[in-house]
Parts: structure tokens; sequence; C-alpha cells
């Protein structure tokens, strides 16, 4: 995370805010004065984020942009058409997994003959309205993907996990993603940060516990052979075909599997 300046030692100096020296040359200005113009920004900080009609998604990409981080639910959202030209019917009923799950089960359900769940693995307590009524209503559920998953064989005919993955040990994806593999029909699509990729570590740690661990595409490839698990050529072929056509260079890696026959 960048260091970002000590505003209230600036403000308190009268020296280095031209126009105060200009107008009162032998003043400075009160404590009370500086912290005041401190809440003011804080507040115009924070009705900046949640301005507009991107709701909560809004905010954690104007987050990712000041902490420098990467999401790869945000990345989903971007690759949805690609995802539709690779798996065509397949995205008729959707399963995501992954934090922030709220805001991509809202964008497949604007998709035309798309049914949309989602899994939130962390909390939700600062979740909006939406949010909230999405659980409400049976379409998010917060579970632990750490255990098995509340859902019969197949259930979905697509199962995409964004960063929820590289918040677990390989202890644990040795169970998780054989169970997310098991309750999709037609395949499991996986986002992961790249290797150097940077983070908002403060957030990640009051939010998952532990920072993200970002893993090379060749540590994925030796894991899924481990674990039974089968990469799915002909939809990544159909995937990288689709990108190309379109221009699309993902900021996450993307993996496909195919689901257990």
């Amino acid at each position: 995370m960048s260091r970002r300046p000590n505003t209230s030692r600036r403000l308190g100096d009268g020296g280095s805010i031209p126009f105060v020296g200009s107008l009162h040359p032998k003043a400075r200005p009160s404590p009370s004065l500086s912290v005041g113009l401190l809440v003011v920004g804080a507040f115009l900080i924070i009705g900046y984020l949640y301005h507009g009609s991107g709701g909560r998604s809004a905010d954690i990409d104007a987050l990712n942009r000041l902490e420098g981080g990467a999401s790869c639910a945000l990345e989903v959202q971007r690759a949805l058409p690609i995802l539709k030209k690779a798996y065509g019917d397949s995205m008729h009923k959707v399963l995501h997994v992954g934090p922030e799950t709220c805001s991509v089960v809202s964008k497949l359900l604007k998709e035309e003959d798309t049914e949309a769940w989602g899994i939130e693995p962390y909390d939700l307590e600062e979740a909006d309205g939406y949010c909230k009524s999405l659980v409400r209503k049976g379409i998010v559920r917060v579970a632990d993907i750490k255990f098995p998953l509340p859902y019969r064989p197949k259930s979905f005919s697509l199962v995409i996990i964004s960063d929820a993955l590289d918040y677990l040990s390989p202890k644990y994806l040795n169970r998780t993603l054989p169970e997310l593999a098991r309750v999709s029909a037609d395949g499991v699509v996986i986002l992961s940060g790249f290797p150097g990729q940077q983070r908002a570590k403060v957030a990640e740690l009051a939010k998952f516990g532990r920072p993200a661990k970002l893993r090379s595409s060749s540590w994925w490839i030796r894991f899924f052979v481990q674990t039974s698990l089968e990469e799915n050529e002909a939809a990544a072929k159909k995937f990288e075909q689709a990108a190309a056509k379109k221009s699309y260079k993902p900021s996450c890696q993307v993996f496909h599997l195919k689901s257990f026959q």
C-alpha cells in the first residue's frame, strides 16, 4: 500500500499553503480548523466512493485503484461476454463463489436467460441493502467453502470462482476444488491473481484473516494434476479466441476445468 502524505502536518504549517501565507502572513490556522478540513475531506472521499449507480461494485473499484489492488471479482464482470462466447448454453445456470459475489450475481442476473447464484465465503457485515436482499431470498449464501457445499451433484451448469482460492492453503484446496467440480455440470472457471499483484493488505487482513497467496500458473497446473482435475482445453481455446477478437486481456489468471463425470 502506498504511503499517504501527512496531511495534518502540512495543514498545521501556514508556510506550506501559499494562499494562507499571502492572506494572513502572521497568522497560523488553528488546530480546530485543521481537524475540520480533514473531516470535510474524509466525507468528500466517502461520498465519491458511494456516488453513482454502480453501488458497492463502484466502491470496490475505487478502493482497488486507491490501494493498488486487483479484484478478480471485477474481472469476472469484464469477462462475461468472453465467457458467454466460450461456454454458450452452459451459462444458463451459474454459481459464482468468492468475495463480492453479490456484485457478480447482480451482473449475471441482467443477462438474458441466465440464472445466477452465489456463495460468499466471508461475512457480509458491510453489505448494502441489495446484497442483503439476495441473501434473504437464498440467491446468495454465506458459507465456509472449506467444508462440503450444500448442493447436489451437477446442480449448476457452470461454476465460476474468483479470489476465494487465493486465500486457501493447499490442505483446504484439496477439499474445495473437487467439491466445486462436483456441483458443476459443464465446467469450472477459476480466476486467480497473478504473482506480484498488489492487494489492499489492511483490508485483506481485516476480512480474510490472512493475505492472499498468489500462485503461478505452473503451480496451479501441477495442483490440478495432483487432485485429478482435468483442464478443459476446448473451453480454454474458445475463450482465447473470443478474447483475441475483442482485444480483451484479463488482469487475472483464468483456468478452465472439466466437471467430474
